[in-house]
C-alpha cells in the first residue's frame, strides 16, 4: 500500500521555510522547488521536495548568526550524558548553570564536550508540539 506524500499550498510551505509567499513562488520558477496543480487548480508543492529544500536552506551559511532568542548566555560545558539519541549537555555560565537536552546527533555536529566554550540561546521555557 502506497502512503500518498503530503503536499502543501504556497502559504503553508513558505511558512515552514519562514519565507515570503513570494520567494517561494520565485525559487519554484526558477525551478529550486517543483509544483503541480492539485484538483482545485491551486499550485502545491509536495513534502518530500519541501522537507529536502528546509535542509538546503537550514545548510545555507548565508546567515549563521541570525537569530531571534534574546537571552544568551556564554559558558563552558562541564558535562555532556549521552545514549544514541538523546544527551543531556551541562554548561557553566558564570554563576548560572544551564541544562539543555539535545538530540546525540547535535552533540556530535557541535563538537561539545567538557572544557568547550559555547553559547546558550533560551528562547521559551518550554516548546509545545502540534499536528
Amino acid at each position: 500500500m502506497l502512503i500518498p506524500v503530503p503536499h502543501y499550498r504556497i502559504s503553508e510551505a513558505a511558512e515552514l521555510l519562514n519565507v515570503s509567499d513570494d520567494t517561494l513562488r520565485r525559487w519554484i520558477d526558477a525551478g529550486r522547488l517543483a509544483s503541480v496543480a492539485d484538483e482545485s487548480g491551486r499550485r502545491v508543492v509536495d513534502g518530500v521536495g519541501l522537507a529536502r529544500l528546509a535542509q538546503e536552506l537550514a545548510g545555507d551559511t548565508a546567515h549563521p548568526g541570525h537569530t531571534s532568542a534574546r537571552n544568551q548566555f556564554r559558558g563552558l560545558v562541564t558535562r555532556v550524558v549521552s545514549d544514541p539519541v538523546m544527551s543531556q549537555v551541562e554548561l557553566q555560565c558564570g554563576p548560572f548553570r544551564v541544562v539543555s537536552l539535545i538530540s546525540t546527533e547535535a552533540v556530535r555536529e557541535l563538537g561539545l564536550e567538557p572544557g568547550v566554550v559555547t553559547t546558550a540561546r533560551i528562547k521559551a521555557t518550554n516548546v509545545v508540539l502540534d499536528h
